[in-house]
């Protein structure tokens, strides 16, 4: 046993909590939205289209299409995708259930694939082994930030003509085989949540090089209709029609402004983020009890988040007791993800444990360190303070 722990009596780490996620806010970022809050378009006006034009230059896609979430983004692709009843789609359960969700609200059936017990990313091998008659798409998570292995998805997807998603809300500025994530698969989302890499509050965009499959998702964030109001004001139209049923899904100015601000600092943001998590793997590399997530030769990292895995084997405790002594010291440990077919609501769909063996081993063994760009020198040195004693503390 080691240095007495807090949550026993002993003076923690930090006496403020350290978030594992947070928002980078600054004065250009408030004066742009105030600019555009003083301006004629609210919404539906000329910061959406800036703000998709400059994504999409950034990402190398052709076509960005601003969306009012990144679950919202999800639901925009897989609309797009052609996904309908009766489909099959093949997806990890180690994410956030909004990647599943967005299946079930076309009336589709998720399936899911184990992931790889390095990566943590969805196997390829799983995923062959889940094609059916019926499967009509696969998406992929890259998970943490870490890019899934596109190679061997769009081999599997070519093979049988079906819809390759990447849903990439972690992985804003990573980089696979050389290349921006973004364009590599079919459709791509991201997230602009305020813990993710870049925000809008909240917000997301679909991106691709198809045009067919960004009209239909233009469409679909637009109630279906075939126009957008500003091109209706433009050109003196009052026609429009509506195609198909889909949803308000639209990003305002507003939100678009913060997103064109911070975009400029994606850089700076995504250095910060692969500093604090180079830090981290230098110190955390040696400690007994914890392995790393590994990182193939062909990818950039974007480090949406930091996991580690616990060998609980390692340890007197179980992963709720370490969970709460970090908390107990100011260390905001989180962890991502419960297995989605775990969340009651499958569990009445009929889904049942076990399905995933690996992905549910992986899960017991999770935690999520802080990482996000507004962090100090000072406080990722505490997060490695906590994790040594912490877990020194447990260590048999």
């Amino acid at each position: 046993m080691g240095e007495r722990l807090a949550i026993h009596g002993g003076p923690p780490v930090r006496s403020v909590m350290l978030p594992y996620g947070r928002q980078q806010i600054e004065e250009d970022d408030a004066a742009a939205v105030v600019e555009t809050l003083r301006s004629e378009w609210l919404t539906t006006g000329p910061r959406v289209a800036e703000f998709e034009r400059l994504v999409a230059e950034r990402v190398g896609t052709r076509y960005a299409v601003a969306v009012s979430s990144g679950t919202a983004a999800l639901h925009a692709a897989a609309f797009a995708a052609g996904i309908s009843p009766g489909d099959e789609v093949i997806l990890p359960p180690l994410t956030f259930a909004a990647t599943a969700n967005a299946v079930l609200y076309l009336g589709a059936t998720p399936v899911f694939a184990d992931v790889r017990a390095d990566t943590l990313n969805v196997d390829p091998v799983c995923v062959a082994e889940k094609l059916t008659s019926r499967t009509r798409a696969i998406v992929a998570v890259d998970f943490a930030g870490h890019p899934c292995d596109l190679d061997a998805l769009r081999e599997i997807s070519r093979g049988r003509g079906l819809v390759l998603i990447e849903d990439a809300a972690h992985a804003l500025g990573a980089q696979y085989g050389g290349r921006a994530v973004g364009g590599q698969a079919h459709l791509t989302t991201f997230s602009f949540h305020p813990v993710k890499h870049i925000t809008t509050g909240e917000g997301g965009m679909v991106v691709s090089n198809d045009p067919a499959l960004a009209e239909r998702a233009i469409s679909f964030r637009n109630h279906g209709i075939t126009s957008e109001a500003a091109d209706r004001f433009r050109d003196g139209e009052w026609h429009y029609e509506m195609v198909d049923l889909g949803f308000n899904y639209r990003l305002t100015d507003l939100q678009c402004a913060l997103g064109l601000s911070q975009l400029r600092k994606l850089d700076r943001f995504l250095a910060r983020r692969q500093a604090i998590a180079a830090r981290y793997r230098e110190a955390l590399a040696g400690v007994p009890g914890v392995t790393l997530q590994s990182i193939e030769r062909n990818v950039r990292h974007a480090w949406h988040i930091f996991p580690i895995l616990l060998d609980l084997d390692r340890f007197a405790a179980d992963r709720r007791a370490i969970f709460a002594a970090f908390r107990a010291e100011g260390i905001g440990v989180n962890v991502h993800y419960i297995p989605v077919y775990w969340h009651p609501y499958y569990q009445r769909l009929g889904y049942t444990k076990g399905l995933c063996p690996v992905t549910e081993a992986v899960y017991e063994r999770l935690l999520t360190l802080p990482l996000f760009p507004a962090m100090e020198d000072r406080d990722v040195e505490d997060v490695i303070t906590a994790v040594t004693k912490v877990l020194g503390y447990f260590c048999r």
